[in-house]
C-alpha cells in the first residue's frame, strides 16, 4: 500500500476509453457578471435570463437572507439589474422577501432539483445501489459527477451520524481537493486536465489542500496507478474521504462513489482495508446498468 498523500491512491483496471468533462465557457470562480459579459457577444444569448439565474444561485451558496445591494455585490451585477431579477423571481413563486427587504428561496426552486434527480438515469440507478452500500459499511456513500470544474453530488445515502452540509445531493464542490473529484480528473484527456491546472484557483481551505499543479499531477498519476483516491481533511477538519470511479458499460468515466468519514481522523490504508472492495462492486454494479 502507498504512503497516503491526503488526495489519492488505489488499484483498479485500466480503462483506455475516457470520456471528456463538460467545460466551463468562463472563468467558475469569478462574478457571474463577468461570465455574462464575455458570452455577450452571442446575438442569441439572452442577457436578462442570465441575471435572473445568477441572482437565484446567489440565494442558495448562502445560509441567510440578502439584501438587493447584498445580491448585487457577490454576483456583480447592476443594482437596478438585481432588483429586477429578485422583483421577477418573487412573482413567480421562487423568491419571497421579509419586512426588513430581504430576500430567501421558496420551496418552488425545489422543482429544478427534483426534474433532473427523477430523469437522470445515473441518479436513480445510484439510489438503491448506494442504500446498500451505506447499510454494508454503516457509513455515508454519496455519488457525484463533474460538471465543468467541480464536482456535484446527484445521489446519496447516509446513516445516522451527522454529516457535513456541504456533502448533501446537490451541493457543488471544487474538484481539486475531494476525492471524487480527483478520481474524475485524473482521467481527463491529458489536455484537458492541463488545461484545468492552467485556469484552476486553487485556494487553500486546509494546510492539506493542495495548491500547486505539481502536487495535483502526482496525485493524479497516484490515482491512475491504484485506481483510487484518498482525501484526508482537505476541505475541513476530521473529514476523510475514499473515492473510486463508475465507468459506464462503454468503459467511460461517468461518476465517483465515495465513503464519507467525519469527525475522526482516518488513514489512507484503514479506509482501503475496510471500503474499497465493497465500494468497487458498487461502482461495477451501478457501472453495467448505465448505457455509453
Amino acid at each position: 500500500m502507498p504512503p497516503p498523500d491526503h488526495g489519492a491512491e488505489v488499484a483498479a483496471r485500466p480503462v483506455p476509453k475516457r470520456v471528456p468533462a463538460a467545460r466551463p465557457t468562463a472563468d467558475p470562480h469569478g462574478l457571474p457578471a463577468d461570465t455574462i459579459a464575455q458570452l455577450g457577444d452571442d446575438p442569441d444569448f439572452v442577457t436578462a435570463l442570465a441575471r435572473g439565474l445568477a441572482v437565484l444561485l446567489s440565494l442558495s451558496d448562502k445560509r441567510r437572507r440578502m439584501s438587493i445591494a447584498q445580491v448585487a455585490h457577490l454576483t456583480g451585477i447592476p443594482r437596478a439589474a438585481a432588483r429586477r431579477s429578485l422583483h421577477t423571481l418573487a412573482k413567480l413563486g421562487f423568491v419571497a422577501i421579509d419586512d426588513a427587504r430581504r430576500f430567501y428561496l421558496r420551496p418552488r426552486v425545489l422543482s429544478f432539483s427534483h426534474a433532473y434527480l427523477s430523469s437522470s438515469p445515473i441518479a436513480v440507478l445510484a439510489q438503491p445501489i448506494l442504500d446498500r452500500l451505506g447499510e454494508a459499511l454503516h457509513e455515508a456513500v454519496s455519488l457525484a459527477v463533474l460538471d465543468g470544474d467541480e464536482i456535484v453530488y446527484v445521489a446519496r445515502a447516509s446513516t445516522s451520524r451527522i454529516m457535513s452540509p456541504s456533502l448533501n445531493v446537490g451541493r457543488r464542490l471544487p474538484a481539486y481537493c475531494t476525492s471524487i473529484g480527483h478520481v474524475l480528473l485524473a482521467h481527463l484527456p491529458d489536455a484537458e486536465f492541463e488545461a484545468y491546472l492552467a485556469r484552476a484557483r486553487l485556494h487553500p481551505y486546509t494546510e492539506h489542500t493542495p495548491t500547486s499543479p505539481e502536487r495535483l499531477r502526482a496525485i493524479a498519476r497516484a490515482v491512475r496507478e491504484h485506481g483510487y483516491a484518498f482525501a484526508s481533511q482537505l476541505m475541513e477538519a476530521r473529514l476523510s474521504t475514499l473515492a473510486v470511479p463508475v465507468l459506464d458499460a462503454g468503459g467511460h468515466y461517468v461518476a465517483g462513489i465515495n465513503v464519507i468519514v467525519q469527525g475522526r481522523l482516518t488513514s489512507d490504508a484503514e479506509m482501503a482495508e475496510r471500503y474499497l472492495r465493497p465500494m468497487q462492486r458498487a461502482a461495477l454494479e451501478l457501472g453495467s446498468l448505465l448505457l455509453p
